[in-house]
């Protein structure tokens, strides 16, 4: 007997002009950097209604864990926020873990949420994904127009496969997943291990033990010159909830919010500026109250030499970011040293 064939028709519920607090939200990764400040956030705003699992309660890289898992909650809305993440040095040590880790969570949950006709889902990608040479500042367009570069590129085709994912459901199956890519993150919650972390929370901690440990100096990777930009995620979490409620959604005059084809589009999310990370060590630096010296070790790889995002398509709708990387440096190390024993510090 043949199978019932995904390609009948598709009964999706009507379509919603916004995400009401007493719908059902599933924040996927609710425990890392991202995940955590969207929970804070949408509990900021009066959304309580929120379903959430530790990787201990529900494998997201277990396809028939997660489907079932969906099948018996029905969220209304999907922050897909669970990822394997990390800096250079875990990016290019352990590639096969992170293109393995991540495809499996996206395959997961993208077809678990067409499967229950989740109603909106925002899947969280990475600026990463252009290529390493991209004209700046960085437009979504960009996209698929170059080589990547090396150190992370099984994690970048790992995001990259997730946006064709929810464009190919969205245009095969009527769903509404849509996808952001932000910039470099930061704050409360980071990662601050010495060899998984990103570069500012490794700077972070790296002047932090110096100065504990009286040490005369400390190294950066690097030449110092590459530009990078910074956002709090705080303002990361504030853009998804309003990226997930005003996009593709009729706005007062009834245009539609990014254009009539707007849910497959892709939006970038950035603070609109950059720094050397040369100027950031000393930042970090100052941040911390570390008194040695800083030195820089050129015979390690520095990435891409600058990425800085064009977010016109996010500021178009009315968002901006709120939190300066000198504030947003100064709360990140407050929380440190009041978490320090729950950081992760390896």
């Amino acid at each position: 007997m043949q199978r019932a064939s995904r390609l009948a028709p598709l009964l999706l519920p009507e379509p919603r002009d916004n995400v009401k607090q007493s719908d059902k939200i599933f924040v996927a990764g609710h425990r890392g950097l991202v995940g955590s400040a969207l929970v804070r956030r949408l509990l900021a705003l009066g959304f309580d209604n929120l379903v959430l699992r530790t990787r201990d309660e529900l494998d997201l890289e277990d396809i028939a864990s997660v489907r079932a898992f969906f099948e018996a909650e029905r969220p209304n809305h999907v922050f897909l926020a669970a990822a394997r993440v990390g800096g250079i040095f875990a990016n290019n040590t352990y590639p096969a873990d992170f293109i393995h880790d991540n495809l499996l969570v996206q395959i997961s949950v993208i077809e678990a949420a067409r499967a229950t006709n989740v109603d909106k889902m925002l899947f969280l990608g990475s600026s990463c994904i252009y290529p390493k040479f991209s004209e700046q500042p960085i437009r979504e367009e960009a996209l698929l127009t170059g080589e990547l570069e090396p150190t992370n590129e099984a994690y970048a085709v790992a995001k990259i496969a997730g946006i064709i994912m929810c464009r190919s459901y969205n245009r095969q199956h009527g769903t509404r997943f849509m996808s952001v890519m932000p910039t470099n993150l930061y704050g409360e919650g980071d990662n601050f291990e010495r060899t998984g972390s990103h570069v500012l929370p490794a700077l972070m901690r790296r002047f932090h033990d110096a100065k504990l440990a009286g040490d005369r100096e400390v190294v950066v990777w690097g030449t110092g010159t590459p530009r990078r930009e910074f956002l709090h995620v705080d303002d990361m979490a504030d853009a998804s909830i309003h990226l997930m409620r005003v996009w593709a959604e009729p706005s007062p005059d009834g245009s539609i919010v990014g254009g009539p084809n707007a849910i497959n589009e892709i939006v970038n999310v950035g603070y609109g500026d950059d720094i050397p990370i040369g100027e950031l060590a000393k930042m970090v630096k100052e941040t911390v109250g570390y008194q040695g010296t800083l030195a820089f070790d050129t015979t390690k790889p520095d990435g891409t030499p600058r990425k800085l995002l064009d977010s016109t398509r996010l500021h178009s709708t009315g968002w901006s970011p709120k939190v300066s990387l000198r504030e947003g440096l100064a709360r990140t190390y407050a929380w440190f040293l009041e978490n320090h024993d729950e950081a992760r510090l390896g």
